[in-house]
């Protein structure tokens, strides 16, 4: 009787087996923590077949240990990395060019130039100063309605900004200033700022946490943050500078080492899927598909509150500016 048992048991382990196998796909992401929990959830319900080992690290920690591991890949997808790393990885020979299923729905200005594309966006984020109103009442300080705002010494020791070396926040801040201005006035304008700068942070969030918590009256984050700590209840007020922010483009591609599996796939067409749309939707103001709404407190036209950005010119001069960067201000 015993006997039976075993076998009855190991006929079922047996036909459920291939029900419960698993394919994995290793993705590397710099999205959020608290949207990766949300997008995940969803993850699970429509691709119950994947088992997704991700690793989530700031978008310069993440470029640079892709990019380091280039002999020897681990990930078989980038998910929500901007646009510019992914230009760059893309150069460097690092991507498989792969469109996803419903591809033709997504906008021009979403998509590499190569067909097949290398990587596909899926969202735009946006420089915005995150300035405390209580810390500037106590302090008699007054909104900064502009980047040449934050030069004015009123302001000394009261900025915090990303390290665009380690943020693409940071990178994205800094590529719009010396887009806009030209070189070498982006310089001299950088020069000026960094008098008044109390830090440079590891992470793009972080300033605008710092501002919420009162550490410092004005942080140079991106809108998502901002308005997420405004909604929690820091007396905030997010600022869009008037001379246009700089915005940078969530991206996914295929990894040279994904190339075959058919896992990353599948995940990289759900990650322009209307389910997927929906999630970014909730966080930011413009999406890679039209169509869905955009979050309450967020600019309705992006295009009215940005400064373009050449992402070919971020890439190309990617190196040279985060030296630069370093040499003037992480002495």
């Amino acid at each position: 009787m015993r006997r039976t048992w075993i076998l009855l048991l190991s006929a079922i382990v047996l036909a459920a087996g291939p029900a419960l196998a698993r394919d994995t796909v290793v993705i590397y992401t710099a999205l959020e923590p608290e949207q990766i929990t949300d997008y995940m959830k969803a993850v699970r319900r429509s691709l119950p077949n994947l088992d997704v080992k991700m690793l989530r690290l700031s978008t310069g920690d993440i470029s640079a240990r892709f990019m380091a591991e280039k002999d020897n890949m681990q990930a078989d997808l980038i998910w929500g990395v901007g646009a510019t790393n992914m230009l760059v990885f893309k150069n460097a020979g690092l991507l498989e060019p792969y469109a996803p299923k419903g591809f033709e729905r997504v906008q021009p200005l979403f998509r590499d130039a190569a067909n097949p594309p290398a990587w596909v966006g899926i969202d735009i984020y946006m420089s915005a100063f995150c300035f405390n109103t209580e810390v500037a009442k106590r302090k008699n300080l007054p909104r900064p309605t502009s980047w040449a705002d934050l030069t004015k010494p009123v302001y000394k020791n009261e900025v915090v900004m990303p390290n665009p070396n380690s943020s693409g926040t940071g990178y994205l801040s800094v590529a719009s200033i010396l887009q806009r201005m030209k070189e070498p006035e982006g310089w001299a304008y950088l020069d000026a700022l960094d008098k008044n700068m109390a830090e440079y942070t590891k992470s793009g969030s972080k300033p605008c946490k710092d501002a919420a918590a009162g550490e410092r009256a004005i942080g140079v984050s991106f809108e998502y943050v901002a308005m997420k700590m405004k909604k929690d209840g820091a007396p905030l007020e997010m600022i869009m500078p008037a001379e246009g922010s700089g915005y940078e483009m969530e991206a996914n591609g295929l990894t040279r080492k994904g190339k075959d599996s058919a896992a990353a796939k599948q995940f990289l067409d759900w990650a322009i899927s209307d389910e997927a749309m929906a999630l970014y939707a909730k966080y930011f103001a413009a999406v890679s598909v039209p169509g869905f709404p955009v979050p309450e407190g967020l600019p309705k036209d992006v295009s009215k509150v940005v400064y373009p950005n050449d992402f070919d010119w971020s890439a190309r001069n990617r190196e040279r500016i985060l030296a630069e960067w370093q040499k003037r201000y992480q002495k």
